[in-house]
């Protein structure tokens, strides 16, 4: 009989030095989290956050993402996700560009490697442009500078490049220390696991918030419990959703025989994008009432009425707003989905290996014919993203007392959050099986 390897997991030397070596970077990552920008004004950032509207929205949301680190206006307020912007323009130029295409197919392995050496080299003017940014869009909404004496004259350029060029180094350190995680600590998991940290470690405050009333406190952290384990349980159920495409692979020669054909599968996940529509359509819904809010102090009463009306719209304190937010995110979601899909080229790769899809002839038609059937799988996994996008708006409206300046104290991780909780822990738990069963653990029988 054999036993669970989970409980070797503390007993595995190697194991036990991995979980402790990257509890401690990830320890070291929310202490520099800490550290705030020289100079800033943090009435200023308490203002904006405090506030209502779409850009307060969607800076409330990245500071979420962050852990309170854009709250604090830290060096690492931005976190890791100049990477993952700059991941995804590659991403989204290598179907774009035949070059980088062809660069892809011909050796996908050097390819990959390409694909990294560029992104972290790409990472470093986002970071600095996102912290410039992110300064003048504090200090926009702000109505003050968020930073004094910030900016490119004569006695301000020295003290303001320096600014720039920290914020980029803090999330370049970041990166580092989600380098080290993937080589000394959780293969394969230092990025998503920073994410992570910064996720989680604002359940403490967001707990605190729901105690603030101490009339329905019991009831709202009871309710919050609930809400959290069915989404918990729904994210799950729909991330392992897979539609299993037969393929048929060609046999191998041993001497002078030639073996069976091998029937395999091909999965096609129901949501292959992941988090990242969200992000892009609240970035998206953040840009008209940022626009709008250049015009609220015009003279022109037209123009004045107008920019208020559209504001209020993309207000997330609007019910229009989060329906809009709905399609958005379906819409994303069919979009990422199909570049990702073009970037692998199945149809291709299957052809390379000699292997096919039965009544599907090879090559081009195979591509076709799972783009095909992506598109229907993909729509209930797109529009699984839009209920959990809007479940907070929809929290509201069951529990409207627990609305506060249009967001659900009910949900303790916001969705896009518990969709990267969900996916990084879920990944950590399969990395960490896979080491113990390398290791051979699994395969120790009961001695009584």
């Amino acid at each position: 009989m054999k036993r669970s390897p989970w409980r070797y997991l503390w007993t595995a030397a190697d194991i036990r030095r991995k979980l402790l070596i990257t509890l401690g970077i990830l320890v070291l990552y929310r202490f520099a989290a800490q550290i705030p920008v020289p100079g800033v004004d943090t009435d200023v950032i308490a203002a904006i956050m405090s506030g209502g509207g779409a850009g307060a929205g969607f800076l409330n949301l990245l500071d979420f993402l962050t852990g309170g680190a854009l709250a604090r206006f830290s060096i690492l307020s931005m976190g890791v996700y100049p990477y993952i912007t700059a991941q995804i323009i590659l991403q989204i130029l290598v179907p774009i560009v035949p070059a980088l295409q062809r660069r892809m197919e011909e050796d996908p392995r050097e390819g990959q490697k390409w694909m990294e050496k560029w992104t972290y080299i790409l990472a470093v003017p986002v970071a600095a442009l996102q912290a410039l940014g992110q300064i003048r869009l504090f200090s926009f909404f702000g109505g003050a500078p968020v930073i004094p004496k910030f900016g490119f004259t004569a006695e301000t350029w020295l003290p303001s490049l320096g600014i720039i060029l920290g914020m980029t180094a803090g999330t370049m350190f970041a990166i580092w220390l989600g380098e080290l995680i993937s080589e000394y600590g959780i293969k394969g998991q230092g990025i998503s696991l920073i994410i992570f940290a910064g996720i989680t470690a604002r359940l403490p405050y967001n707990f605190a918030t729901l105690w603030q009333d101490p009339q329905n406190r019991v009831f709202y952290t009871v309710v919050s419990l609930i809400v959290l384990v069915f989404t918990v349980f729904l994210i799950v159920f729909v991330q392992q959703g897979k539609r299993l495409i037969p393929v048929m692979y060609p046999g191998r020669r041993i001497g002078r025989r030639q073996s069976m054909p091998v029937k395999g599968t091909l999965p096609l996940p129901v949501n292959m994008a992941g988090m990242i529509p969200l992000i892009f359509a609240q970035s998206l819904l953040a840009l008209p009432g940022m626009i709008a809010g250049l015009f609220l102090g015009s003279s022109n009463s037209t123009l004045q009425r107008i920019a208020a009306a559209v504001q209020n719209f993309f207000s997330p304190t609007n019910g229009g707003y989060w329906w809009t937010y709905f399609i958005f995110v379906v819409l994303f979601t069919f979009f990422y989905t199909e570049v990702l899909f073009m970037q692998q080229n199945y149809g291709e790769q299957l052809r390379r290996q000699g292997a096919r899809i039965p009544g599907v002839p090879p090559g081009e038609p195979t591509q076709d014919y799972l783009t095909r059937v992506l598109r229907r799988v993909t729509l209930p996994g797109a529009l699984f993203l839009g209920f959990v996008a809007i479940l907070p708006y929809l929290l509201t409206l069951l529990v409207p007392s627990s609305a506060q300046g249009g967001r659900s104290t009910l949900l303790l991780i916001s969705s896009s959050g518990l969709i990267i909780v969900v996916g990084v822990v879920r990944d950590l738990l399969y990395n960490i099986e896979a080491e113990l069963k390398m290791h051979g653990y699994e395969e120790r029988l009961l001695v009584r």
